[in-house]
């Protein structure tokens, strides 16, 4: 759904830039608090993820093919502001290096695909997580229809911007009607994608997924023995020391004023006499195993998959050709990049040639992506060390 120069007119064109401009404000502030020494490189990882399944078009109609647009998957995996500046990046990676979505388009994409698919999609996760009971399936299946709905959500916002800006004399309804109908189909692999992705994340490390704290944890009940009833109420807290029952519905028999037999045990969860240690806190996991996981799919779908994409132009492609959208479209300002279109200038062997330019678009983006939110980071740390 990348919009290129000359579908929408300059007034509207510069409106989106604004709208655009203020929503990576916002996120860029956002993303401090979403962001810590952990998720700060994942979601560098994210950005070049999403860069390198764009690359995988995917059929979904005769002559029409859909690629990942990835607000639901970034949002969901390290939060809705963090999500924006994602996405965010790898458009401008794809603008600037690849010709792909025009330069003075970029607001429009940025607005489109960055901010609407991702608050559309985290608003309808959260709604969704919130009613339901709080499974690691319940993510899985909230992603699916949270990604679902995004895409269709960005084709009405590409129409309402089309019907405030656009160049060519095309009647609004048979727009809406075709980038509608089409990008339903594009979203349920969209869905498909970021429902396989967060359960493949969840399964493994579900603490690293933004979307599923609070949802994939269960408190730790406290037992004396393998084989005894838990204490009512009484929970383990991580890196502390028990929490104590819950009030019995009864009274004990020292409260009652009737001593206790001898010998009889002490009840289960009661509270440990002083000077126990509390237990020691759980190590921290580290996340690199999967941050290489991810970047060798990453690698993969680029370099190796993205050769056997489907050709066929994507859905705003085929509408705006179907329809006109595309009478006023304009030269890329970066047509004459070495890696325009996707391959490698001057290498003749197709395959070797987009393998290599979706590498360098990996790399390049996980190095841009990686940067921005290490320095959102540190600035977080800074913050807080000058509160401290």
């Amino acid at each position: 759904m990348h919009v290129p120069d000359g579908f929408i007119d300059a007034p509207v064109s510069v409106a989106t830039g604004v709208v655009a401009a203020g929503a990576v404000a916002v996120s860029l502030r956002g993303a401090r608090r979403e962001l810590d020494e952990r998720t700060a490189p994942l979601a560098g990882l994210v950005a070049a993820f999403i860069f390198a399944v764009q690359m995988l078009n995917f059929p979904v109609a005769a002559g029409t093919s859909g690629h990942l647009l990835g607000g639901a998957l970034a949002a969901i995996l390290v939060g809705p502001y963090t999500g924006v500046l994602c996405v965010s990046v790898v458009l401008l990676m794809q603008g600037v290096l690849f010709a792909d979505g025009g330069l003075t388009a970029l607001g429009v994409n940025i607005t489109d695909m960055a901010l609407v698919t991702t608050v559309v999609a985290y608003a309808l996760f959260r709604a969704i997580v919130k009613l339901a009971p709080h499974r690691r399936r319940t993510v899985t299946v909230a992603s699916f229809v949270a990604a679902l709905i995004s895409v269709p959500a960005a084709a009405v916002a590409f129409t309402a911007i089309y019907a405030l800006g656009g160049t060519a004399d095309v009647a609004i309804g048979k727009v809406f009607a075709a980038m509608v109908g089409v990008h339903v189909l594009i979203g349920i692999g969209e869905a498909a994608i970021t429902a396989l992705t967060v359960g493949a994340v969840v399964a493994v490390r579900p603490d690293l997924v933004y979307g599923a704290r609070g949802v994939t944890a269960r408190p730790l009940e406290i037992r004396s023995s393998p084989l005894a009833p838990a204490a009512p109420g009484a929970v383990a807290r991580a890196g502390g020391p028990a929490a104590e029952p819950a009030a019995a519905t009864s009274e004990t028999p020292e409260a009652a004023g009737t001593p206790e037999p001898a010998g009889t045990p002490e009840p289960a969860g009661a509270p440990e006499p002083a000077g126990t240690p509390a237990p020691a806190a759980a190590p921290r996991r580290s996340a690199r195993p999967v941050w290489w996981a991810g970047l060798a799919a990453a690698l993969l779908c680029a370099g190796v998959v993205s050769f056997y994409a489907s050709a066929s132009p994507d859905g705003l492609e085929k509408v705006a050709h179907d329809k006109g959208i595309d009478q006023k479209e304009e030269d890329h300002a970066a047509k004459d990049s070495p890696l325009a279109d996707y391959g490698v200038k001057d290498i003749t062997d197709a395959r070797l040639s987009g393998g290599l330019a979706g590498v360098i678009g990996v790399g390049a983006t996980l190095a841009v992506g990686s940067g921005v939110f290490i320095v959102i980071r540190r600035r977080r740390a800074t913050a807080e060390s000058e509160r401290g």
